[in-house]
């Protein structure tokens, strides 16, 4: 009885050691599986994150930032950055400053002659027009007068050059002559002289100065008192005109 006895006790262990190692080894390979899905789990965890990427959407002065692994700016946004226009402020209009202004032109047209008693000769109409460094006073006009008693002799004029809402005055001065090459008609004229600037207008408003003055025109009438002659004429203008 007691031998038998043992050999039931024995079975009774020897079954007890079987499951428990079996539960010991299930709980193994649980913890083995476990660990293993932990890892894979963590893994995937780093490989998304560091395949998100973060653009920046631009649409007129507004800014959005998009991160996602294939980031897309929304409707109506862009990745080009918006170029910032500036708008030029106007510049001013300004009076011409105070200086002085270099001057050298030549005039060309037609002048109209009076011829009145006692040897008197009167400019009635200057028409010509400027070209060189004139400063946009392209237009001249002007009259004159003169009783010459020999072949060189002083006169009277006054002229304006004008041209670009602009105008300059000028007054030939008391040693300004004009010289005939002949006492008789067809004569040429020769005009030589300066002439001093007495104010404008516009950016000549105030100016000053003395030009210099060549110039040439034709008489190929008799003379005749109460006649009149339309001839061309040709002048050089040259100086410096002293602005306000």
């Amino acid at each position: 009885m007691k031998g038998f006895a043992r050999n039931e006790l024995g079975k009774l262990q020897g079954e007890m050691r079987e499951k428990m190692t079996l539960r010991t080894s299930k709980s193994m390979r649980i913890l083995v599986v476990f660990a293993a899905l932990t890892l894979i789990a963590g893994n995937a965890t780093v490989a998304n994150a560091a395949a998100k990427k973060t653009i920046t959407c631009y649409k007129g002065s507004v800014v959005k930032k998009v991160t996602a692994v294939s980031p897309k700016c929304p409707t109506g946004y862009t990745t080009k950055k918006p170029v910032v226009k500036t708008t030029a402020k106007p510049t001013a209009t300004t009076a011409t400053k105070a200086g002085s202004v270099a001057f050298q032109g030549t005039y060309k047209g037609k002048i109209s002659i009076l011829f009145g008693d006692g040897n008197l000769i009167q400019v009635t109409k200057v028409d010509g027009t400027g070209t060189g460094n004139v400063s946009g006073l392209t237009d001249m006009s002007g009259t004159a007068s003169a009783v010459p008693s020999n072949l060189c002799d002083g006169f009277d004029g006054k002229g304006v050059i004008s041209g670009g809402g602009n105008t300059l005055n000028l007054a030939f001065d008391s040693s300004s002559q004009g010289c005939a090459d002949s006492d008789s008609a067809p004569a040429t004229v020769t005009i030589k002289g300066s002439a001093k600037i007495t104010g404008g207008t516009g950016k000549y408003a105030g100016a000053s100065g003395t030009l210099t003055v060549k110039g040439t025109f034709n008489i190929n009438s008799k003379g005749i008192v109460n006649t009149t002659e339309s001839t061309s004429f040709s002048m050089d203008l040259s100086g410096n005109i002293a602005t306000k």
